[in-house]
Parts: structure tokens; sequence; C-alpha cells
């Protein structure tokens, strides 16, 4: 018998995800923890083989949002945790359980995602930059990476199985991932103004300010003190 406490309002997004089962067998994942927000990229419509993986789960394919790009699939979302299985030089990763002791300490209103990339590719460098932590599942040393809907459903358990006293908010709710990666975007074009970045060094750096810049869950506050101090850098530089 499920739960009935106000869990934490999640989305689950899969980005370029290969197989159709797998999407339906995500669906089903969530069914069982009670989450229902689904969004895909790189594909535009239900597939059969989705339906046929979704047993009892079709209500969550049926209401899934399909987005051409990962940036339109997370721009409302208030904090991004990308899942991946291995580690990256400008996007460090914690622990699952780290995830959600951040999730945790955030106001019940903030809305939360959960990403996750290709079954045989992961999360390409591009897509890590619209997350805020990147967050990896312990496993057996050798074994190879979970499955795609194990991988959701592992994510998702602890939340769902959480006693709501566990959560109380402790930080100022995060801004929508869109507004967080606008002033990114400008934070970057004054760096590209001021020469601190050049052809050969900008995606390298772009990666280390989105690494950086978003591990802060950026609020209103932090925003408006950061906008203030690099644009007093860039008067000052000229």
């Amino acid at each position: 018998m499920g739960m009935n406490y106000n869990k934490p309002m999640v989305t689950v997004v899969l980005a370029r995800p290969e197989n159709p089962e797998n999407i339906g067998l995500v669906a089903r994942a969530m069914k069982n923890t009670g989450y229902r927000d689904l969004r895909v990229t790189g594909h535009r419509r239900i597939a059969p083989k989705a339906l046929k993986t979704a047993v009892h789960a079709e209500d969550v394919l049926e209401r899934a949002g399909f987005f051409p790009t990962l940036m339109e699939a997370v721009a409302d979302l208030d904090i991004v945790f990308a899942g991946t299985a291995k580690p990256r030089a400008n996007f460090p990763a914690m622990t699952l359980d780290g995830a959600l002791a951040l999730i945790r300490e955030m106001p019940p209103e903030t809305k939360i995602g959960f990403l996750f990339g290709n079954e045989r590719t992961g999360l390409t460098s591009e897509e890590l930059r619209h997350s805020n932590f990147r967050f990896t599942i312990p496993q057996a040393g050798r074994q190879p990476s979970y499955n795609l809907a194990a991988a959701v459903l592992l994510t998702l358990y602890p939340l769902f199985v959480a006693s709501p006293t566990l959560r109380g908010p402790s930080v100022a709710k995060p801004l929508p991932r869109r507004d967080q990666e606008e002033c990114i975007g400008r934070i970057v074009a004054i760096l590209k103004a001021r020469r601190f970045m050049t052809g050969a060094n900008e995606g390298h750096i772009t990666e280390m300010i989105c690494d950086l810049f978003g591990r802060l869950a950026m609020s209103d506050k932090d925003r408006r003190l950061l906008l203030a101090i690099f644009h007093k850098g860039s008067v000052q530089h000229k």
C-alpha cells in the first residue's frame, strides 16, 4: 500500500533513450513509486513497444512530455540531478545518498529533476551542462552500468519510502533552470568579452563554470549578487 505523505515534486527526464521498451519500464518504475511527470528528448511520441512494457503505467506515458531539446525539457525545473556511470573531469559527481540529502534541504515546492542519458552512451558533456549536480549509484566494481529503468527505480525508491520528517527546508528555493542558465550564459559572455576565454579553452572553461554555478543551485538572491559582481568587474576592466 502506498504512502500518503507529500513527496518531493520530482520529474524524470530521459535524454535520447534508445529503446522504447526502456521508456515503458521507466514509466512503470515511476508509477511504482508514485511519480508521474516523465519527459523525453529524442522522440516525438509514444512508441507501441513502450506501451507493452509499461504495465499498469500507461497513464504515465500518455501524459509524458516530448521535447526537441534538453534545455527545453528542464527549463521550468529548479534543480537537476544527472545520473552518470563514469566520472567527468569538469563535472564531479556525488553519491546518490548525497543527492538525496541535498533534496531534503530544499523547500517542498522545489521542482526537482532527475536526468538520465542514453542507455549505451550516457549523457554528453553538453547535456551535463543542463544539470546542477551529478550523482552515481553504487554497484559492484566490474559490473556494467545499471539498466535505465533500474537506475530510475533505485533513485526514486528512497524518496518514496523516506519519512516526511526528514524534509526540512534549510536553503532558498532555486531559480528555474532557464533562469539559472540565462545567468550563467551572461557570465560566460562577460568572460569572453574580457578575453578570459579563448577558442582553445572555451569549452573546458564553460563546462567548469556550468559545474561551479550549477552546484550553487542558484536562488534569485544569488543571481543578483553574481551579476552585480561580474558587471561591476566588466565595467572596471574597460
